[in-house]
Parts: C-alpha cells; structure tokens; sequence
C-alpha cells in the first residue's frame, strides 16, 4: 500500500457559479462521498490551506491576480468570461484553496510526508491562462504546483511531467508552459471540441508539450493506445523528477458534456501505469488534482478508481 494523502477543504463548496451550472459544489460532495466508503477507511485526509500571492505569481501575471482579488468581496456573481466562470464572495477562498492544496501536495511528497497526493478540490484549474479566466476555471492548480515544485526546490525538482487526461485540452497549461523546457505537459483530449487548442503541431520550445487529439467518441483501446505509444514514451524519455496528474473524470462515458467512453477501468490502468514511470524516475512522487467530470455518477466512480490506483490495492 502507499501513503496517499487526500487534500481538501470546505471552502471548495464556497463557490457557487448559480441554478444548472455544470461546475457545481455538488461535484466535490460526490468525490468526497466516494471516498469515505468502508473500502477507503484508512485513507489519510489533511486540509488544504489557502495559496499564497508568491505561489500565483509563479504561473499568473500580477494585474490578473490583482483583478481576480479585486472581486473576492463581490455581492451576486461576475461573469469572468462571458459566463462559463463566475466569480463571487465564496470564489477567493475556494481557488485559493486549490493553489495552497497543489503547492502542499508537493511540500508532502518532497518531505517524505506521502507518497502521492490526489487535490479532492474544485473548481477545475486547466483552462486558467496566465492572465484571463476560462472554462469554469480561475486559477490554474497543477500548473502553480508544478511551478512550486521547481522554484521551492531547485536542487531536488529539476524537471516537471504534467499528464492530462481531462476530455478538453488544457489550454492554461500548455500556455504556461509552452516556453518552459523543464516542464512537460502532455494531453489526450476531445478534438474538436473545446477550446480548440491541443493540436499535434503545437509542440512546445523544445517538443516539450505533447498533445494527442482524439475524435468524439474514442474509446478504451483508444485512450489506451494514445497512452502506451506517445503519452508515456514522452514523460519516460523526459525523466521527470516529479508528475504531476490532471484527473478529469469528463471523459468518462458517464459524462454529459463530454464525447468519450472512457471507463472506470482506464482511470485505474492509466494511473497503475503513471505510477510505473513515477517509481523509475523519481520515488513515486505524484500530485494529482481533480480536473472536470460533471456526470456525478461516472466522477465518483472514476475518482474512486483513480485513488485506488495511487493507494496501490
């Protein structure tokens, strides 16, 4: 078995983005509840603090946090991007929490304090670009950790893998990345779809993005073969010293915004086989942040296959 951690916080319900909006608090009530069955009774849960100016400022430009933090006292809900990410009086407290939940997954893992992390917070994080707001996502998480884990600990952390296996391309991710050759982002996605970025050709200032579009309706063997043949090679041959996961459980067949078919068994396998490359190149150090998933069904069943994954039954 391994150590995992379980970070989170009630301040992630804070956000309430308003009346059938996808990205719901319900979303974060449904993984908890997934997790807190008798089968996960020994699993380690910590609270994740809030993030802090520096840890943003590592992925975001200053006048786009200081306009995000402008609003945090807000009265209704501010459409950030026409309407897909709202921000309100709960908005701070809950974004904040995911930054300071991805930065503390990194300080365990680096201080021996657990083996894998998996960030149970919302909203998702991928989309955020360094200086705008997109796809119910305001700050982006994975990308500040993996910036954390280098910038903290330099003479450890020499080079970042980032893999997403959200059903939409992570956008922010790539964007904050694209220029960096010691991060590598890597990411199967629904193409086309939203937002439209992630093709082949976008590679990256030294083939350091790896992106594998796939069509509406891809299926296990699908996922599978992206993964064995371009997603995994490229995170070996990189040689990460840390890996940091983007679990979006939207492209589980279960899933009403998105077009794959994606099973609980592929979460599992493609975890197990993360977790492979993680133990040759760097102790097994993984942070995993939940992404999308917006059928409750299929995102707790997934999640629960995920975490089962990192805790190694």
């Amino acid at each position: 078995m391994r150590n995992t951690v379980i970070l989170t916080s009630d301040a992630c319900l804070g956000h309430e983005p308003g009346y059938d909006h996808p990205e719901c608090p319900e979303r974060l009530i449904a993984v908890r509840d997934a997790l807190v069955t008798p089968e996960f009774e020994d699993l380690v849960w910590k609270h994740a603090p809030l993030g802090t100016r520096e840890q943003l400022l590592l992925v975001h430009t200053p006048e786009y946090i200081y306009r995000i933090e402008s609003l945090k006292k807000t009265f209704g809900r501010v459409p950030l991007d026409g309407g897909d990410t709202i921000m309100m009086s709960g908005t701070w407290d809950c974004v904040m929490s995911c930054v300071g939940a991805a930065c503390m997954g990194v300080d365990m893992v680096m201080k021996g304090k657990a083996d894998n992390i998996f960030c149970a917070t919302r909203p998702c994080g991928h989309h955020a670009e360094p200086d705008r707001a997109m796809g119910f996502c305001v700050f982006n998480h994975a990308a500040i950790g993996a910036a954390w884990a280098v910038h903290k600990y330099p003479n450890d952390i020499k080079k970042v893998a980032t893999i997403d296996f959200d059903v939409h391309h992570g956008n922010g991710t790539q964007d904050a990345f694209y220029h960096r050759p010691e991060m590598l982002y890597c990411s199967t996605h629904q193409s086309p779809f939203y937002p439209g970025t992630g093709a082949k050709y976008e590679t990256g200032i030294d083939h350091n993005i790896v992106n594998v579009p796939m069509a509406r309706g891809a299926d296990s063997k699908k996922f599978r073969n992206a993964m064995q043949y371009e997603i995994l090679p490229a995170v070996k041959r990189f040689n990460p010293d840390l890996i940091f996961i983007s679990a979006g459980f939207d492209s589980h067949y279960k899933d009403m915004l998105g077009g794959f078919q994606f099973t609980d068994d592929d979460f599992y396998w493609v975890t197990k086989e993360i977790m492979k490359i993680a133990d040759e190149c760097c102790d097994g150090r993984i942070v995993s942040v939940l992404e999308g998933g917006y059928g409750l069904e299929g995102l707790a069943s997934g999640t629960a296959a995920h975490v089962r994954a990192l805790w190694g039954k």
